[in-house]
């Protein structure tokens, strides 16, 4: 972990909505989430698959396809601005440079049929208007070193079929960073990867991160991953971010029902006895069409009251930046009250 003491916040994102419009509904992928990101800081984004994490970091790229996407809320500032509103010409300038993402599969990132070297090359210019096509050259080959790659005057005219799985993803790490990006977005970056690749992948982009002072947004389903790597962690269920922590402290104290069964089903050598079958959390994500407006968890929750059934519960702080959105830490005056309301509202309709 290599977040500087008292480094400042690059990144800030405050209630992001990104719905999608479908001939069954609204599906509202991401709805109302908040986190910041700091120099130095790697910052993990976990839940089960549909939660929302990947949906979430497009959002900030401003890759959402649309139609049937739209971001309808929110806002994202960096360095001052709420990139939300930038002209897509100023959002150019931002997306490779300042703010880069690595995608799941680098075979369908990089272009087939042009040479690394073409590529990396053109993504440093096209940014940086004064850099001559050599010192891009130079720069692109400085980069394939320090991400790994053996080699690098050689290989830099290779194809990308040329290269391993490993290697292609290194060399997407080093295009990401060839502009010297402020914030660096991992999309699951060793999904196809082998056990061994994976950690050299990931021990890779912790060392670029503390070498350069790159804030990294890692999405990820692997809590080994956000144990070793991550400062912060974002647990995310049906579009929302229901738990919120320093990862130390979130795997000291998980709160919410979901954390604690992410963090039980994953087998530990020093508990898990031979023989014994893993936890796994029972029922399916939902779906997220039309959600009620309640928590999204109960049905597969074994502590859920009532009130879970009826409201969506608040965000509750419980302390050392610890935030939790379940009804089992409200006082009773609350729940109370959300029933009388969720009545209410029943009956209006």
């Amino acid at each position: 972990m290599s977040m500087k003491p008292n480094a400042k916040t690059v990144l800030e994102v405050k209630d992001l909505q990104t719905y999608f419009k479908t001939d069954a509904g609204i599906v509202k992928a991401v709805d109302g989430v908040s986190f910041s990101v700091r120099e130095g800081e790697t910052i993990g984004i976990v839940g089960e698959s549909g939660s929302g994490k990947s949906v979430t970091n497009l959002s900030l790229m401003r890759l959402i396809p649309s139609p049937p996407g739209k971001i309808v809320g929110g806002e994202v500032l960096f360095e001052g601005k709420d990139i939300l509103k930038l002209t897509e010409k100023q959002m150019r300038s931002i997306r490779g440079n300042k703010i880069s993402m690595i995608f799941q599969d680098p075979m369908t990132s990089l272009n087939p049929f042009l040479k690394i070297s073409t590529q990396m090359v053109e993504t440093i210019r096209l940014h940086e208007k004064d850099v001559s096509k050599q010192e891009a050259l130079k720069r692109s080959i400085e980069m394939l070193k320090l991400v790994g790659i053996p080699s690098a005057e050689k290989r830099i005219h290779s194809y990308p079929h040329q290269f391993s799985g490993g290697m292609r993803q290194r060399v997407m790490i080093a295009q990401a960073l060839s502009c010297n990006a402020e914030v660096l977005i991992a999309d699951e970056p060793t999904t196809a990867l082998d056990v061994t690749i994976q950690a050299q992948i990931l021990e890779l982009i912790a060392k670029l991160s503390d070498k350069m002072g790159t804030a990294v947004i890692l999405i990820t389903h692997d809590l080994g991953v956000v144990a070793g790597m991550c400062d912060q962690v974002c647990v995310m269920y049906a579009g929302k971010i229901v738990e919120k922590a320093e990862t130390d402290e979130l795997y000291a104290r998980p709160s919410h029902p979901y954390t604690e069964g992410l963090i039980k089903s994953v087998p530990r050598m020093d508990t898990t006895k031979k023989g014994n079958r893993l936890f796994s959390i029972e029922g399916q994500p939902p779906n997220v069409i039309d959600l009620p407006p309640c928590c999204p968890f109960h049905p597969r929750c074994h502590k859920a009251m009532d009130v879970c059934r009826q409201a969506y519960p608040p965000v509750k702080d419980l302390g050392k930046g610890h935030e939790v959105a379940c009804w089992l830490f409200a006082d009773e005056n609350e729940k109370q009250q959300a029933l009388k309301e969720a009545n209410v509202k029943e009956k209006a309709e």
